[in-house]
């Protein structure tokens, strides 16, 4: 009974700001997206790949750390929805792929932030995490609020 209480609570909450608990989701996952893109860009710009940015320097660092930390707690409620109301599912394709990517989500940034804190690895590691995560949210964006924007509706 705990269960249907944070449920009703959660839909209650959030659907005092967006019209569904669903399109909810899609914005909070959009975000979190847009976010995982200005991470890959700040860091190809710490790592010397890009040079239409600033330098590399404390502004650019900066913006590289908050966008994480945003982009992780946008996927917190898509998490929480996910996981405590819809489940794990499989009726089709696009849920199976986004359900599969899902699970894996959390695990591949637990990876990435013990990497970031290891010197002792390969240079490469710490891109190529960096780059699956951002790889992760952007496919899972793709099977979500893409198809929820395209399908659904384009709205909050």
């Amino acid at each position: 009974m705990l269960l249907a209480d944070v449920s009703e609570t959660y839909t209650d909450l959030v659907t005092s700001v967006f019209s569904s608990t669903i399109a909810a989701k899609a914005w909070f996952a959009t975000a979190a997206a847009i976010l995982a893109l200005v991470q890959v860009t700040t860091a190809a710009r710490i790592y010397g790949r890009l040079s239409f940015l600033p330098e590399r320097g404390p502004a650019i660092a900066t913006t590289h750390r908050w966008s994480g930390r945003i982009a992780f707690l946008c996927t917190l409620p898509v998490f929480f929805h996910c996981v405590t109301i819809l489940g794990f599912q499989t009726p089709d394709a696009r849920v199976a792929i986004h359900s599969l990517l899902g699970t894996f989500l959390y695990g591949v940034f637990v990876a990435k932030v013990l990497i970031v804190r290891d010197r002792s690895l390969p240079v490469w590691a710490l891109p190529t995490a960096g780059l699956t995560l951002a790889s992760m949210l952007v496919a899972l964006w793709l099977s979500s609020s893409l198809w929820y924007f395209t399908t659904v509706r384009f709205g909050f």
